[in-house]
């Protein structure tokens, strides 16, 4: 072992598998901040019979999040997503052999971005209407670079507005030196969903 990490987990920070863009992916979703450090994308080919044919991801950040995102890859991959839908971080941690504590947001993340996808797919797939709770599951995946919390806890989201189709988000935000990377990241969270998004800062 070193500094921790278990052989699972360094094997799949020097070897990961599943790893860059899937260009017939039919869902994608994001969890985390590059300006926070730790952020993860997973790109999804779900077919018909809601198995999940293929999985891949990017990640940005340390030996752990390479780590944790290879393994959910590999854990869902081939499967149906009502069975995925029960994966844990629990799960996901002893397949590593264990993290260390202060990366076990790393596994958290990979989680998260999964179960996005999932309800995403719902939408996509035609079985439910996009709503604010969908909606605020994905910014709880964001992380807010002023304060290193979710969009949501941090207060940086002001109000959610859904309306024939479209989804206005009002930011409490400046439009300072983070602000592109937020709404940048808010857009990255709704791709392939069918809506028209609106992203603005009421922030003086």
């Amino acid at each position: 072992m070193k500094i921790g990490y278990s052989p699972k987990v360094l094997q799949l920070f020097m070897n990961p598998k599943n790893v860059g863009a899937l260009d017939d992916a039919n869902v994608t979703s994001i969890a985390g901040s590059v300006a926070c450090g730790d952020m993860i994308k997973l790109y999804l080919k779900i077919n018909e019979n809601d198995v999940i044919e293929k999985i891949t991801f990017e990640s940005y950040g340390c030996a752990a999040n390479i780590a944790t995102s290879s393994m959910i890859t590999e854990m869902v991959k081939g499967k149906h997503v009502d069975e995925v839908r029960k994966l844990t971080l629990k799960d996901e941690v002893e397949q590593l052999g264990g993290l260390p504590k202060i990366k076990y947001h790393c596994a958290a993340l990979a989680v998260t971005a999964l179960r996005i996808a999932l309800d995403k797919w719902e939408v996509i797939s035609g079985r439910k209407k996009i709503d604010e709770t969908l909606i605020k599951r994905m910014l709880r995946g964001l992380l807010d670079p002023h304060t290193d919390r979710d969009l949501l806890s941090s207060g940086a989201v002001d109000k959610i507005e859904i309306e024939d189709g479209k989804v206005r988000i009002l930011l409490n935000v400046p439009q300072d030196e983070y602000f592109d990377e937020i709404v940048s990241n808010i857009r990255e969270a709704f791709e392939k969903l069918p809506v028209e998004l609106e992203v603005m800062s009421n922030a003086v």
